[in-house]
């Protein structure tokens, strides 16, 4: 620390000009091995390894795009199979609720004509009675 208050102007001038020069030599120095062909073969190393990633995630993507299609392939079908089950579900309940009103109506009418035919039994013994008694 001393020898930095010691400085005079001179000296301060000369001591930055060879920062400088050091400096502009380090660079010249990093330039040079940026030049060299094991720097070239280095970065060329480089780039294929980014390139090889890259196709590595653009495949990662293709496959998982694939098996969300599959995925979703497979939905729709379980759907319309699903769909198609509750048609034919519904339509048999309809069929069936079809069969049992018709044998309901049916056993209706069957009721109404063995009344009909019990009301013409008494009417016509009713009848016979009358006549026999005139």
């Amino acid at each position: 620390m001393n020898t930095l208050k010691n400085t005079g102007f001179a000296d301060r001038l000369s001591a930055a000009a060879e920062a400088r020069k050091a400096q502009l030599e380090r660079a010249a120095r990093a330039k040079a091995a940026a030049e060299t062909p094991e720097a070239a073969e280095r970065r060329a190393t480089r780039q294929a390894i980014v390139a090889a990633r890259a196709a590595r995630e653009a495949e990662r993507k293709a496959a998982k795009l694939a098996e969300r299609a599959r995925q979703a392939a497979a939905l729709a079908a379980a759907q319309a199979a699903e769909a198609a089950a509750l048609a034919a579900r519904l339509q048999a309940e309809k069929a069936a609720a079809d069969a049992e009103f018709a044998e309901r109506t049916a056993r209706e009418a069957a009721e109404e004509a063995e009344k009909q035919a019990a009301r013409d039994a008494r009417y016509a013994a009713r009848k016979a009675r009358k006549r026999k008694g005139r």
